[in-house]
């Protein structure tokens, strides 16, 4: 019998999809220069998932290794961004929150990196920042 699945993802053209069977483990927008570069916007959200309990459908998403021990993956068809796994967070796997077809019922809880957001960024949504990384905080 196949388990339920809770989430499922597509890139822009469809070609890559996914199945995720787990709860969201959290949500944030990201403010590092190389999620700035990876996504040409001034942030980008992401929800992260176990690593475990994600399927890849259709076809697979190309890898791109931006940085020691960082993955991203992407549509080799319409370049969508689709995910982000990082050697800081082992067992996890970050998904570009718009690539969830359920994104709306992740709303973000924080924003991380924000010693390098861009100035005409405005943080107005009292969601608690962080200069670096959660464990590095500041409000």
């Amino acid at each position: 019998m196949r388990e339920e699945v809770n989430y499922t993802g597509r890139c822009l053209c469809g070609s890559v999809k996914a199945e995720i069977v787990a709860r969201a483990k959290w949500s944030s927008h990201c403010h590092c220069p190389s999620c700035q570069k990876a996504t040409s916007a001034g942030f980008a959200t992401y929800v992260g998932f176990e690593r475990v309990a994600v399927r890849f459908t259709g076809e697979d998403p190309k890898l791109y290794k931006s940085s020691p021990g960082v993955k991203r993956r992407f549509c080799g068809t319409c370049g969508s961004p689709v995910s982000f796994e990082g050697e800081a967070w082992p067992g996890e796997i970050h998904f570009h929150a718009l690539f969830l077809d359920q994104a709306a019922e992740f709303e973000p809880e924080a924003h991380v990196y924000v010693k390098t957001r861009m100035p005409w960024v405005e943080l107005s949504d009292h969601l608690p920042v962080f200069r670096k990384f959660e464990e590095e905080g500041e409000s």
